[in-house]
This record gives C-alpha cells, structure tokens and sequence, in this order.
C-alpha cells in the first residue's frame, strides 16, 4: 500500500485529535462508571471499524483485512496488558478517580514507544527478509512460554518496577503522596516527581515489554507500517476504557493465556512460511481471510471456555463454604 507523507500527517493529526477530545471529556478526575467505560469502548471500536471500511473503499481488501486482523490480534493482546495494569495500580495505590488520567498518558507513552519499534522494525524487515525467520522463531517461543506460565498458575504474582523507571525515582526523588494531578511539586527546596508521574511512566515503559512480542505479531499479517502503526494506535487506545469495563472479569478469562499462545504461535508458522517463501522453497503461504478466521476462532472459544471455568470454580467454591458452614453449625 503506497502511502504518502500527506495521508501520514492526516492520520497522526486526526489520532491527536481523537486523543484531545478523549483528555478533554475526562479532564476532571473523577470515577469511571461502568456506562461511561462501554460508551466509550463502543467509541473506540466503531471509530477503528469505520478507518478499516474506508481502508477497504480507497485502497482495496486486501489492507483492509490486514488492519482487522492486525487490531483484533493487537486488541487481544493488550487484554493481556490490563493484568499487568491492575497489578501497577495496586503497587502505587492509586486513587480510583486518578486512574482514567493515569491510563490515558501511560498510553500515549506507549504509542510513541511503539511508534519507535514500529519504524525500526519496518526497516530491517524491508532490508533484511531473513528477520521474519528470528521473528516467527521468537513468537513460537513465547507462545510456549505463554504456556508454561498459565500451567504454573502464579497466583501471587507482583510486578517489579525496571531498572529505568528506579534509576528515574532515584535520579529526581518521588514525593510522598498524590497531589491531585500534579506530575512535579518542590518538596524541600527541590523539584520532585509525584507518584501520579512515576505510574504513568510504569505503566508507558512495561508496555513496551509487551510490544516485544505484539510488534513481531502484527508484522506477520502485514509489513505495511501504516497498516501497523493505525492498528496498534487504535487498539491502545480503546485499552483505558477497556480497563474500567472489564476489570472484574479478567479473573474470568483463565484461558486468555492459552489462546494468545495459539494466536502467537499461529502467527509464528505464518511469519516462517513467509520467510521460507521469500527464500525461493515452494511452501502453501497462510492468506490473510484464514489468519482473520483462526485468530477470531480461538478468542471465541477462548473466553467461552474461560467463562464456563470460572463459573463452575465458583459453584465449588460456593459448595465448599456451604458444606464448612454447615460442619460449622452442627459443632457448635
């Protein structure tokens, strides 16, 4: 897809837009409602439908199902993200009405980190075809490693700040608590960061951990950096909205690992074909309307399986409490 410096400004200017009117409706820090959260998640969804319907009118199907495939495949993978999110959250005990601002900058953090990995991943790929090789190999990899940690169950999981996030906190210091939205206050003579800053940054520099495997992801549906970088803006930034509406049900989504893992891997064969392709040796190429078609599949079954754990965990749960309560009642 040939796209030009002027389409490319348009875009960005138009995303910058959207964000602004996001900021502005939630300037006020204040509770997210769960009505608020859906409305805006629909926003999101609808707006990022419409770009790939008019992809599908001025330049054709073919980068139209590469954005779908690419933003559902980005979108299921920033689910993953919000467990990390909930766990920063808790770590920094942030306030309830300061999330939504906190989730807003931490994204925009990130779609620029992502902007990055995006532009150099464009360019090796362009001139380097032997890349989708290391790229399919390290999404199987970290598809089994998906795996092996979902079978682990950590249950009492923590999230560690990096090390570039500490050398920050220690470099200008972290006030002792939250001052409303203020991301810098003088304590004791000196300019200090608040704890709202130090979780934005928390929240911006972990999503790039997650991009190391998401970019890799989305380059093996297509190697059209516009088609990446639009899908990757528009599933990041439906993800704050996400948070508050799905918060209490990802406990429930107890299989999400299992999918991404076959979503990862499945990708990963696809990227190795396509190298082995490249290569001159006749192998079967996976065609985008499959990739849509298996990825769509395996997040179906996945949260229908995932819903239909949790629910019979929670009748055992029940029964076990019933059957302790009544042992409790004929003792005493």
């Amino acid at each position: 897809m040939d796209v030009s410096t002027t389409l490319w400004v348009l875009t960005v200017v138009g995303l910058a837009a959207l964000i602004a009117v996001d900021f502005f409706i939630g300037r006020k820090p204040h509770d997210v409602s769960i009505k608020e959260a859906g409305i805006w998640t629909v926003v999101w969804i609808v707006l990022a439908g419409l770009f790939g319907l008019g992809l599908f009118v001025f330049a054709g199907g073919q980068p139209a199902g590469e954005f779908f495939a690419g933003f559902i495949t980005e979108k299921s993978l920033s689910v993953d993200n919000l467990f990390v999110f909930v766990l920063i959250m808790a770590k920094f005990a942030v306030p309830s009405q300061y999330q939504q601002r906190v989730l807003l900058i931490g994204v925009l953090i990130a779609l620029v980190l992502r902007a990055i990995f995006i532009a150099a991943g464009a360019a090796i790929l362009a001139s380097f075809a032997w890349v989708f090789y290391i790229f399919g190999a390290f999404l199987i990899y970290t598809a089994w490693k998906l795996i092996q940690e979902a079978r682990a169950d950590e249950e009492d999981e923590e999230w560690e700040e990096n090390k570039l996030l500490k050398a920050a906190e220690k470099r200008f210091g972290v006030a002792d608590r939250y001052h409303g939205t203020k991301l810098w206050i003088e304590q004791n003579g000196k300019r200090v960061m608040t704890p709202m800053l130090v979780v934005m940054l928390a929240i911006g520099t972990t999503d790039v951990l997650f991009a190391l495997d998401s970019i890799p992801a989305i380059f093996g549906l297509t190697q059209d950096p516009y088609i990446v970088f639009t899908a990757n803006a528009f599933a990041l930034m439906g993800l704050r909205q996400l948070y508050f509406l799905i918060g209490g049900l990802l406990k429930k989504l107890v299989h999400l690992s299992y999918g991404l893992s076959v979503i990862l891997g499945f990708i990963g064969v696809k990227l190795v074909l396509h190298a082995l392709h490249e290569s001159g040796v006749h192998v079967p190429e996976i065609s985008i309307p499959v990739s849509l078609g298996v990825i769509v599949s395996v997040l179906i079954v996945t949260t229908i399986t995932s819903l239909r754990a949790s629910k019979k965990q929670a009748a055992a749960e029940a029964e076990t409490k019933s059957e302790g309560a009544e042992k409790d009642s004929v003792e005493a």
